[in-house]
Order: C-alpha cells, then structure tokens, then sequence
C-alpha cells in the first residue's frame, strides 16, 4: 500500500465534529440530539441576502476575481468605515470562508518550521492549518480560574525565538468568550512592533460583546499597519456559515501581494456567496440589535444553569456564543461519548465538544467541553438539564 504524507497523519480531527458518527447514530436510533458542540447558529440568515440570490438573474455562472467581487470588497471597505477603520478595496481579498483567509496569511508569512505563538485554548482548526503549513504551534497558556485573560507580556516574551513569525489572536474568542481589552491589545502590539512579528487577529465575532465589553481591532493601531492582519467571515455576523465566505485585510503590500498568488492558484471565492454576502451588508441595523439580544440572553441563561449543576465550573463569556465548562470528570471526551452512545432521557441527548482539541499542550483540558449558546432558550434549557442529568448518572455507574 502506498505510504501516506507525514502531515496528513499528523492532521488533527476536529473536536467539534470527530464525534459526528456517534450523533448520527444516536439519530438513527430515533434519539434527538441538541447540538452544542458546534458554532452553527438558528438565527434566520439576512432575508435580504437569501433574496438576492433568488432573484439573481445570469446566463453564465462565471469565476468571479481571484481577489472577491469589487462590490463586495467596497461594501467591506465601507462597513469598516462605520468603526472608524480605514482602508481600500486593494487591502481586501475575499476568500473562502475564514479558514481560506487563515490558512493563506500562515502560507504567505511562515515557512516550514516557524513559530507561531497563541493563547490557548484557542479555535481547534488553528492546529490543522498550522499543520498543513509545517507550522509549529507554540501555545502560552491561559487559564479558567482567570477567566481566560490575555497571559502577562512576559509570558510571550519568553517563547519568542529566531524561528518566531507571528502571535495569533482571536478576539472575541473562540472557544472561551474572552474579550481582550484596548490595554491587552496595546500589550501586544509592544509586542510585536519591538520583535518585528506580524499579529494576526481572528475578528469574525466583533459584534457578539456583552457586559458593557467592546470590541478593540488591531487595524486601529497605525504604528503596526505593516504587521497586523485580519481574519474575517460573514459566517456567523449574518448566520450565513454555508455561504463560505470570508476575506483577509492588510496594508502590508509585499504581504497582500503573496496573498493573491494563492488566491488565484484556487481560481476564485464562491460566485452565488458572494452575492448574498454583498447584499447581507446591507442589513438594517435592528438586525444585529435583535441577534445580540438573543445570544446575552442565551448566556446569562445557560451561565446560570451551569453553576447550578454540583461540581461543573463554567468561565463567563464576554464575547462571541461560545463558553469553556470544566466537569467533574476525569475525561470529557469519554464522557461526550457516552452521552451519545449510551444516555438518553425521553429520547434526547446533547452534543458537546472535547475541549482537550481547542489545546496544543498535552493533556490540558481534559475535563473541560466548549458549549456553543447557539439554540433557542427553550431547548437551552432542556439541554442543560439532560447534562445535568447525563453527569448524575455517569458519575454513578
């Protein structure tokens, strides 16, 4: 038998769909499962952006530019406007979906063996890009008793070596809500400006704060404008996860023109997306307004549910619908499993993801899930009593 890539067995699985085949089957049995193991919204997409294309009217379903449509890049350019951010259509690639845009900075700013530093627990599929790219992960860590907040500058400074090319960022974060402050982001950009690195923030969830919190991008910093990139996604500001759009955003010229090299090798983003996404930016404000709304409640609700349940510790998101529980068991994985193979109560069970994947130090998180607040208070509610219920009964047997 032919002999596989050593970086496609290293490839990690998702933790947030490697236990898919349990849920499937679980389905199959005629069990319900309620999905918190994904950051798969049910707020209705853009009416307007499903309008368009039902309204599109073309002969040929051409390749759009390698670079995104110019209309969507200069409603991009005028929706950062709005926060007082400035920039030009020629510092916008349209990709597809964030994960493109992430996998292109890594590919057009590291080489084999390079470094890049990130706060862990970070969004599990960083691990797979970077080792798609023969990128070395170099966690610094942060904790759940700290609410996950940004590690000390020391603490970076001392994995910083000659093979260091960038600090990674996603801000609010995914998986633990975290926020990071105006002064946590000026930290960094220290950083980066006094080490000549490049900080690339992941910003998709720049809209989902709470608690007074507000969102500080990294493209307000003039200082670093030839360092700093930006990640960003119409995937969950609009609802719109299957449109696979997302785009990357620098003023560092040399870099946006390494971008394009890749971007045109995959031809071009998505035509029929694009055009939904061109029109979801039209979205009347009230509309984020309504969403928000829905995803503060869902997490006071689901924070207060968690702490009633004996021995769960849960962090409080301040950002994004994502939050990190520590349960009293001695492995998640296991547990998340057996909620799917083997519990059910009146014919429901939960989906949760092993927070152990949003890792790359060994054997940290292992007691903890990622709950994504992504479901109906109603169902929120009976998902959490079915943990509650699942954790009662496991912790018995």
């Amino acid at each position: 038998m032919p002999s596989l890539s050593s970086k496609g067995i290293l490839m990690p699985e998702s933790p947030i769909r490697k236990l898919a085949p349990y849920a499937e089957k679980a389905k199959l049995n005629g069990l319900k499962v309620y999905h918190l193991n994904i950051g798969q919204p049910d707020i209705k997409s853009p009416k307007i952006a499903i309008e368009a294309v039902k309204n599109v009217e073309l002969d040929v379903l051409a390749y759009s530019k390698s670079e995104g449509n110019l209309e969507l890049r200069k409603k991009i350019k005028d929706y950062y406007k709005s926060f007082n951010i400035d920039i030009t259509t020629n510092e916008i690639i349209i990709s597809t979906g964030a994960s493109e845009a992430l996998s292109f900075a890594m590919a057009s700013i590291m080489d084999k063996g390079d470094e890049l530093i990130i706060p862990e627990p970070f969004y599990a599929n960083y691990n797979g890009f970077a080792t798609a790219n023969g990128i070395n992960v170099i966690p610094v860590h942060s904790n759940l008793s700290e609410n996950f907040a940004l590690p000390k500058i020391h603490e970076f400074e001392k994995l910083i070596s000659s093979k260091t090319k960038a600090i990674l960022i996603c801000n609010p974060n995914n998986p633990t809500g975290y926020v990071y402050s105006e002064e946590e982001i000026k930290i960094l950009v220290k950083i980066v400006k006094k080490h000549n690195l490049f900080l690339i923030a992941d910003e998709v969830y720049r809209e989902f704060v709470y608690d007074g919190c507000k969102h500080t991008s990294i493209l307000k910093f003039q200082e670093i404008k030839e360092n700093s990139i930006v990640i960003d996604s119409f995937s969950k500001r609009y609802s719109m996860c299957g449109a696979r759009i997302g785009c990357v955003i620098s003023k560092n010229k040399l870099f946006m023109s390494t971008v394009i090299k890749f971007a045109q090798a995959r031809l071009s983003p998505p035509t029929f997306a694009q055009i939904a996404c061109t029109a979801a930016l039209d979205v009347e404000k009230k509309y984020f307004e309504s969403v928000i709304k829905d995803y503060n409640s869902r997490r006071l609700l689901l924070i207060d549910e968690l702490n009633k349940i004996p021995g769960v510790k849960v962090s409080v998101p301040k950002g994004a619908f994502y939050c990190i529980a520590e349960l009293p068991v001695s492995n998640a994985e296991t547990f998340c499993k057996w909620m799917l193979e083997t519990f059910n109560k009146n014919g429901k069970t939960v989906m949760l993801a092993p927070a152990s994947g949003f890792y790359s130090t060994k054997n940290c998180g292992l007691n903890q899930v990622r709950i994504a607040y992504v479901l109906n208070n109603r169902d929120l509610i009976d998902a959490i009593s079915l943990i509650k219920d699942g954790l009662t009964e496991y912790l018995e047997k």
